[in-house]
């Protein structure tokens, strides 16, 4: 006896998109249900929910006429699919590509107008040592923090009513 393998779900979408686009007409699920396992190899009771997904997706169309369901795709559709979304994707990346070229330009402008001087590097030279000076006064007083009088009495507080509950 041989074993098989199961095929995935994405190879059976795929299989079924195939067999839409080789046949070139519509079909109603029993059909399919009939067709698709000989021609294939997707199970019949996978069919419906493979079906399903396919809709779901916009990739199979579907229509009820009268009682019955009619199910189709056309590989004129795929290509128009991918058409649109290729010049979607196109006009996004143009249209990001000008505001990358719009700031680098503002940037570049900003660095021209910008004055290179003595007082302006004494000034920046000044903020580097203020920032490094509250660094490690926020240090120090994080330090003092631990030695605080009041939070040493709440601590010996809690340490007395715990001894007293242990006792």
């Amino acid at each position: 006896m041989s074993k098989r393998k199961g095929v995935s779900a994405e190879e059976k979408r795929t299989r079924m998109l195939e067999l839409f686009y080789e046949k070139k007409e519509f079909f109603q699920l029993k059909d399919l249900e009939k067709i698709a396992p000989k021609e294939k190899g997707i199970i019949v009771n996978s069919v419906k929910d493979v079906l399903q997904s396919l809709v779901d997706d916009g990739l199979v169309d579907t229509d009820k006429i009268g009682t019955s369901m009619y199910f189709w795709s056309f590989p004129s559709k795929a290509t128009n699919n991918r058409k649109r979304k290729l010049e979607e994707t196109t006009n996004k990346y143009e249209g990001t590509s000008k505001k990358l070229k719009a700031i680098t330009e503002e940037l570049e402008q900003a660095k021209l107008n910008r004055e290179e001087s003595k007082e302006r590097d004494d000034l920046l030279g000044q903020l580097i040592d203020l920032e490094l000076e509250r660094d490690e006064l926020l240090k120090k007083c994080a330090e003092y923090e631990k030695n605080d009088p009041r939070i040493i009495q709440k601590i010996q507080a809690q340490l007395e009513v715990t001894l007293h509950y242990v006792n």
